[in-house]
């Protein structure tokens, strides 16, 4: 399945909802409710209500392509990757991806970054929920998911936000700086 690049992005951006809420769905009993309630949670106090409302059908049973009935591009692109996952497993992200293919998110992730710096109230929410979901995903996604904070305050030193990262995660966080470099020169 060829998605445009964009689409690609917020999937590789939600991996680890996306799966976490198709082993969920699959078996409720799964030792990953807790952490898939938890972060819901979280999701819904930042404004994502929309989408949670959404997961917890899928969650309860539904897979009826009403549910991307009035969502914005993301959460629809969200909620379509969960049931096409449900369908067939094999189209699920890989939440451990961490070649190369994650530097394409690092324009995305950085203008969130950007516009989060200037208070737009979207982009706080979505900056605050993709930490979230990156910490809980490990490695050097945790990693990026816990400078996301510096990052907005301004932290531009790769030696300190790259600590403990491997060269993937490395190479995220590069781009990720030269992106954010980018849009402050405008």
């Amino acid at each position: 399945m060829n998605l445009p690049p964009k689409q690609q992005q917020i999937i590789q951006m939600h991996a680890s909802l996306i799966v976490l809420v198709v082993q969920v769905s699959e078996n409720p009993t799964n030792n990953n409710k807790p952490q898939l309630e938890h972060v819901l949670k979280v999701s819904a106090d930042n404004g994502w209500v929309d989408l949670v409302r959404r997961i917890k059908k899928i969650i309860a049973g539904n897979r009826s392509n009403q549910l991307l009935n009035n969502l914005d591009e993301e959460d629809a692109v969200i909620i379509r990757a969960i049931l096409q996952g449900l369908q067939d497993p094999s189209t699920l992200p890989d939440p451990d991806r961490d070649s190369g293919e994650a530097t394409m998110a690092a324009p995305s992730i950085a203008q969130i970054i950007f516009q989060a710096s200037t208070g737009t109230p979207h982009a706080l929410t979505m900056i605050s929920t993709m930490a979230q979901q990156m910490t809980q995903a490990g490695g050097d996604m945790a990693r990026l998911g816990g400078i996301m904070k510096r990052l907005l305050d301004g932290e531009r030193d790769p030696e300190i936000l790259c600590k403990g990262m491997d060269d993937a995660g490395i190479k995220l966080t590069q781009a990720i700086l030269d992106e954010l470099a980018k849009l402050q020169a405008h």
